[in-house]
């Protein structure tokens, strides 16, 4: 068995390869690295006020405000490919860890960001001055943006 930082460093260099192939760790410990699965919007906090913030038209606010979005996620070692369904709009996003992706922003704005992996289970960036923290706990994915001092919280279960 390895240990987590020893897993860390392994991806720092590179080596998903042996990561991906469990060397050194339990199928168990692999499967809860992954971030693959669908996962259903069970709660979020400050929505209104954050998407005022980011520009979305009032009518969009509220039409979303109590919708349970479904967040897709396929993570293939270090490629992600995210999918995040609120009633008929659509986000797809695909990047790799460590690499220059175009990401589409909540209020459907494109930007250039790079995702990092910190540990096993948090992917974090910065968009246009936001930070995005994306957390995975068990069945768990925590999804925090902040703005200013201004803080929209998302939290979803694996369906």
């Amino acid at each position: 068995m390895i240990s987590l930082q020893e897993r860390t460093k392994m991806l720092g260099e590179g080596k998903t390869e042996q990561l991906q192939r469990g060397e050194g760790m339990s199928t168990e410990t692999l499967s809860t690295m992954s971030f693959t699965g669908k996962y259903e919007l069970q709660s979020q906090e400050n929505f209104e006020p954050f998407m005022k913030a980011l520009g979305l038209p009032e009518d969009q606010i509220q039409k979303g405000k109590d919708i349970k979005s479904i967040s897709e996620i396929v993570q293939d070692g270090k490629k992600f490919k995210v999918t995040v369904t609120t009633g008929t709009k659509v986000m797809k996003n695909e990047f790799t860890i460590g690499e220059e992706s175009e990401l589409e922003m909540l209020n459907g704005e494109k930007v250039k960001a790079v995702v990092q992996m910190e540990g096993d289970n948090k992917l974090v960036t910065q968009l246009k001055g936001m930070k995005s923290v994306t957390e995975l706990n068990g069945d768990t994915i925590t999804h925090t943006m902040t703005l200013g001092d201004l803080t929209f919280k998302r939290v979803s279960k694996r369906i």
